[in-house]
């Protein structure tokens, strides 16, 4: 039997009025490098809940992997392009692991899963 991976879900509290540039930077700078040094981004967007929320999904093969892979994040050049922006935007954030078969993650991965 394999061994789970972890589908981590963030949920980022924004100051009120700061998503629109929050989602732009996220869709045009940090979810493209996430994905080119290898994390699985699932989903992310606005919450369609509270206009000051925006959420991100990523799946990870284990937590060492997740260690590994979210401080390399930190390390890339264009990371500091990007942190003091969206640093300034959130008012907090939560985030949860959950350990998901494989399979889930393949199924979660699919065109439309989130649609």
């Amino acid at each position: 039997m394999t061994e789970p991976w972890l589908l981590e879900t963030r949920v980022f509290k924004l100051k009120p009025g700061t998503r629109d540039e929050f989602d732009r930077i996220s869709r045009e700078g940090t979810i493209p490098l996430m994905r080119r040094i290898g994390i699985t981004v699932l989903a992310f967007g606005p919450s369609p809940l509270d206009e000051d929320e925006w959420h991100l999904v990523r799946a990870f093969p284990g937590m060492q992997e997740r260690v590994h892979l979210a401080g390399s994040l930190y390390e890339q050049p264009e990371w500091a392009a990007f942190d003091g922006p969206v640093g300034e935007m959130m008012a907090d954030y939560s985030t949860a692991l959950v350990p998901v078969p494989a399979s889930t993650v393949e199924l979660l991965s699919q065109p439309g899963a989130f649609a």
